[in-house]
């Protein structure tokens, strides 16, 4: 430095006192503090450029929370000049600077993260949404929350999903992967990232062992499990939900929430919205299907918008435990579950009825494409899934050592009956 800079000290800009009038004091370089009547002690900058003067405000004189000390006042004015030798005006780079900040401090990951949950809520259960939410707010938020979500890169979010592996949660972990990619996906599409770390951690996690849920697909046991289930003795609505598993063979929670708004009794169809995949999805309803929604409708039709409302409050709907709970009554806990309906399905309807397995797949609302990579739409193959679930229907009919008490196989009859009671 030459020697028209650096002429305060430490110990004399402490020791300034307000006077009457502002007064100035030069450390050099165009530097100075600004000490006013009141005690206040701003460092300034005085500069020119384009043959314009102007002054540039470093901050208030002071330690520690955001306050500037003399060196740091000279450090200001060290990088102000480098930017004046370019030709850049340090106010400009500066707001510039400020801007940026303020831009990063909104758009960190946790503000988009909860931007984006709003619009995830609308198009899951309930219990999903819940659950995901608390995934990012344990085990996410809390370590990379803060960051501006442009800067994460995918070594920051690995360390997030490998803290869930330590603790032996490898599914966690990979459902935690996948959220944070829809986190990244709509920054991406609202102009606030230009990458997804996740998808750069595709394979990289650990896999958890299968978990196979239990499921019956000898058609030798079939019988003496229907028995079992035309004998359950329970609450009405569990011995409808029970009956319509596995004639419908969704996901559990998809059956359990589904809502008389979305069945077309009349033309038999079921539509809703796929909890996988998230895409619209069609079930053709068989008669036996139809015949047992008509009788419950006569039990909630009237009192609630769910098929299956839970005796705890109409706008409820059953436990995830409740079919589960009948099967294990009926002596068949560890053999059957009601997701386990689904395998049972897809195995008889190629073994035994000799079905294709891209109408199976369809069905299940798997992520089935065509040749082309392109996703079936909800109508995809309906008639042909049709033909596929009322065959499916009579073939549990046909495995029934006994006439099913809740439809006989007369079911033109037996609807007849049940729209009259």
């Amino acid at each position: 430095m030459s020697s028209n800079t650096n002429k305060l000290t430490a110990i004399k800009v402490r020791n300034l006192k307000p006077e009457s009038k502002i007064k100035r004091y030069a450390d050099g370089g165009g530097l100075y503090l600004e000490v006013t009547p009141a005690g206040g002690k701003y460092w300034r900058l005085k500069y020119r450029i384009h043959d314009k003067e102007k002054r540039l405000s470093i901050g208030v004189y002071g330690a520690g929370n955001g306050k500037v000390s003399l060196q740091e006042a000279r450090e200001a004015r060290d990088e102000a000049k480098k930017l004046l030798a370019q030709q850049i005006d340090p106010a400009d780079a500066k707001r510039m600077a400020q801007s940026k900040s303020r831009e990063e401090s909104a758009n960190t990951f946790e503000a988009i993260a909860t931007e984006w949950l709003k619009g995830y809520e609308e198009r899951v259960t309930e219990k999903q949404y819940l659950n995901n939410r608390a995934r990012l707010e344990k085990l996410v938020l809390p370590f990379i929350g803060k960051h501006p979500i442009s800067t994460i890169t995918p070594g920051d979010l690995l360390t997030v999903l490998r803290r869930i592996e330590t603790n032996g949660q490898l599914e966690t972990a990979k459902r935690v992967r996948t959220i944070c990619g829809q986190v990244f996906k709509h920054a991406i599409v609202t102009g606030r990232a230009e990458k997804n770390p996740a998808t750069e951690l595709q394979g990289v996690l650990k896999s958890p062992k299968p978990k196979h849920l239990a499921a019956i697909t000898n058609p030798e046991e079939l019988p003496e499990l229907l028995a079992a289930m035309d004998a359950y003795a329970g609450a009405p609505t569990t011995v409808a939900a029970l009956q319509l598993a596995p004639l419908l063979f969704t996901r559990p929670g998809e059956m359990r929430h589904a809502r008389w708004a979305d069945i077309d009794l009349d033309n038999a169809l079921w539509s809703f919205t796929a909890s996988k995949t998230q895409q619209p999805h069609t079930v053709p309803l068989s008669r036996q299907a139809v015949v047992l929604l008509r009788q419950q409708y006569r039990i909630s039709g009237h009192i609630s918008e769910f098929v299956f409302p839970s005796t705890r409050g109409k706008a409820r709907v059953i436990s995830e435990n409740t079919v589960n709970a009948a099967l294990h009554y009926l002596g068949y806990g560890g053999r059957q579950t009601h997701h386990g309906f689904r395998a049972t399905a897809r195995t008889l309807l190629v073994e035994q009825l000799n079905f294709p397995e891209n109408f199976i797949e369809q069905q299940l609302a798997h992520s089935v494409r065509d040749s082309n990579g392109r996703a079936y739409n909800r109508t995809t193959f309906l008639e042909q899934r049709r033909e596929m679930l009322q065959a499916w229907a009579d073939y549990l009919d046909e495995m029934r050592v006994a006439p099913s008490p809740y439809f006989s196989t007369d079911t033109t009859t037996q609807r007849e009956v049940a729209l009259d009671e």
